[in-house]
């Protein structure tokens, strides 16, 4: 059955978390009656982040969830209507453009704001699941402040991997690179730092068999699969470093982007090539990847949304 229009939009908001909600703040207060559709994780990544201690205005810190709902409720106090659902079509050709909402329900809209956000790549492994949040971490710029003095190990090989085990030695008393090959995929530059830095230990042909720990990460088995042998490595922090993910799919055949699958905006804008869609949020950044920067673009979004319909006559 074909999807069917309900509705109208003025300005749609595809995705929520920091750029999302920032967005809908500054586009309520400018009178664009902003609709959000939140996604698949209301709230996005910060979601599953215990304590946020370096976004702005929290001296004493704030749990991930609990920020992620003081965003909500200010846009909502300004007048954002904020649903639950997922975009999943949409056709940035036509005139207004159209998207599509849990594949039933067809909305048009005058612009779009895509704060659709970034995926971590897992490992898979259950127990990672389980203690996320609890010693298992995708951010060593989010969470290694947590691990100063203490041991961690990082899984990953390129140069995110490389950048987060320097940053990580900087605070962290041992760091433990876990790389599945005889050989890292980072640039020479960034090998180099690593294999200089003496708190640095590199773990080649070597893969993460297990973390261990009942209730926060213990340690960590690992297996050399050259030589068959595991070994546990007593550590408090896990960091996940294999890259990211855009959630960008339904969007690339319209929008330019580059080969990873972030968007692609007119530097110093949030505007794509396809006139009236704005992308902020980690689903056009994959360099800095914090809330305050997402917070920052969503901001972005909104006035440059503001200003196309200005210009638009509106």
């Amino acid at each position: 059955m074909a999807p069917t229009t309900s509705e109208h939009i003025h300005c749609l908001i595809i995705g929520s978390g920091p750029a999302g909600y920032t967005a809908a703040i500054y586009a309520a207060r400018a009178g664009l009656n902003p609709v959000m559709y939140q996604g698949l994780q209301p709230g996005g990544q910060l979601t599953i982040t215990n304590d946020v201690e370096n976004f702005p205005g929290y001296p004493d810190g704030v749990m991930g969830p609990e920020m992620m709902e003081d965003l909500k409720k200010q846009a909502e106090r300004f007048g954002t209507d904020i649903r639950y659902g997922i975009a999943t079509a949409v056709d940035f050709e036509a005139h207004p453009r159209r998207i599509t909402i849990d594949e039933k329900l067809e909305l048009t809209a005058d612009t779009v704001i895509i704060a659709t956000g970034a995926s971590a790549k897992w490992l898979g492994l259950p127990s990672e699941q389980r203690l996320n949040g609890s010693g298992v971490s995708a951010c060593a710029v989010c969470d290694g402040f947590f691990y100063r003095g203490k041991d961690v190990a990082i899984v990953g090989a390129g140069d995110t991997a490389a950048e987060e085990a320097t940053y990580l030695a900087n605070l962290c008393s041992k760091v433990y690179m876990i790389v599945r090959k005889g050989e890292m995929k980072a640039s020479k530059i960034m090998q180099k730092r690593v294999l200089d830095n003496p708190k640095i230990e590199v773990l080649w042909n070597t893969i993460t068999d297990e973390i261990l720990g009942e209730h926060a990460v213990e340690a960590v088995r690992v297996k050399n699969v050259v030589e068959g042998t595991t070994r546990d490595l007593a550590v408090e922090g896990f960091f996940v470093a294999i890259g990211h993910e855009p959630n960008s799919k339904i969007f690339q055949p319209y929008l330019h982007h580059d080969e990873q699958g972030y968007l692609k905006t007119i530097p110093g804008t949030s505007k794509t090539n396809v006139d009236g869609v704005f992308a902020c949020g980690d689903v056009q950044d994959y360099t800095y990847r914090q809330a305050v920067t997402a917070a920052g673009t969503g901001c972005m979004a909104a006035l440059d949304a503001e200003r196309y319909l200005a210009a638009l006559g509106d």
